[in-house]
């Protein structure tokens, strides 16, 4: 099979769909790879190290897509790419298109094969695709999140991890699955009192189980946020509904019970985001205040350490890139029900029933 790695263009993103190692991966097994031209730069791996593993380099990204039978990313395509892609070509990344509906209209128009690597999800539930990207997003969560309670961007002028004789700060995450989990591993390591809210009581007892004492649980309800949001200094929104968009959890009118230079910080945005007050913001310009609440809502966090999330993510799509390479898509996904879960929208059609419907 031929597949494509565009450079992405995307505000900022400097994460590229394969490592050097993973395109070797493919190589090996007779097929062709093209690479944009400095596709890889921003992560650290450049032109020749591609070639050394048996890449063809191309100039353009109409070049990669006209000449590809498969397309790799890391984020959605946008606007300048939708004419780019083809029918009956396989375009597999992040696409969140419960937060766009100009992309999936797009997408439909496109008669494309759509497979999001948000959705591909293990008989167990998990989504292998979107973990070590919640991992790295969920860690940067807390280092960001203190970054901005200093005074000189209008935070609260709080260090999160305190010193001797002066309380640490109060770190309240919104949901218990993997990037909350990470933001409260980090939180903790700072030194920070941390309250962790999910509404499943097995997640809680985990959290429980494996994180300091100082980390602390709590069913989420509207009362119980409400009553929490008043003392916390840094808010992380983490949760997940899969392939659909992220519940409102934190309203406009709950900003004034929160003090002045509260920071809060959406990690949901790709879906929609969990604060009602969110609007996705880049890398460049990463925040806005309402009501004296610092929000940071960058929709793609890891594209800020594109070395580690680059290769992060290759480690977990190259099998699946492999499959889909050696087999076809059909039959790559009748053999493997954990990436048919990830096909959206195939020649058309909206396949994925999260999104029946939801720009209609």
């Amino acid at each position: 099979m031929k597949i494509g790695i565009p450079k992405e263009i995307k505000n900022n993103e400097s994460r590229v769909g394969m490592t050097p190692a993973g395109v070797f991966a493919l190589t090996k097994r007779n097929h062709t790879v093209f690479i944009q031209s400095t596709a890889g730069e921003g992560s650290g791996f450049f032109d020749a190290d591609y070639i050394k593993v048996g890449a063809t380099i191309l100039p353009t990204i109409e070049d990669v897509y006209s000449q590809s039978e498969m397309i790799v990313k890391v984020k959605e395509p946008i606007e300048e790419e939708y004419p780019l892609i083809k029918e009956n070509q396989i375009v597999f990344t992040y696409f969140h298109f419960a937060s766009s509906e100009a992309l999936t209209k797009a997408m439909i128009a496109s008669k494309a094969i759509c497979i999001a690597y948000e959705t591909v999800e293990d008989a167990d539930g998990t989504l292998p695709l979107l973990t070590p990207m919640s991992e790295v997003a969920g860690r940067m969560a807390i280092q960001q999140g203190a970054k901005y309670l200093e005074k000189p961007i209008r935070g609260r002028g709080i260090l999160l991890g305190g010193v001797p004789g002066v309380q640490p700060g109060k770190v309240l995450i919104l949901g218990a699955g993997v990037v909350g989990v990470q933001a409260a591993k980090m939180a903790a390591g700072l030194g920070a009192h941390v309250t962790i809210m999910d509404i499943n009581m097995k997640r809680l007892r985990y959290v429980n189980d494996v994180l300091p004492n100082h980390v602390t649980t709590a069913f989420s309800s509207e009362y119980s946020i409400r009553q929490l949001i008043q003392t916390h200094d840094l808010i992380v929104g983490g949760v997940l509904v899969k392939g659909g968009k992220a519940p409102k959890l934190i309203t406009k009118d709950m900003l004034k019970d929160m003090r002045p230079g509260t920071v809060i910080v959406d990690v949901a945005v790709d879906q929609g985001g969990c604060f009602e007050t969110t609007k996705a913001t880049t890398h460049q310009d990463p925040t806005y205040i309402i009501d004296d609440v610092v929000h940071y809502c960058v929709a793609n966090m890891p594209g800020a350490v594109p070395y580690t999330s680059t290769i992060a993510l290759t480690n977990v799509t190259l099998n699946y890139i492999l499959k889909l390479a050696n087999l076809g898509y059909e039959k790559a996904c009748e053999s493997d029900k954990s990436l048919a879960k990830g096909l959206n929208i195939v020649k058309g059609e909206i396949v994925y029933k999260e999104l029946e419907g939801l720009f209609d």
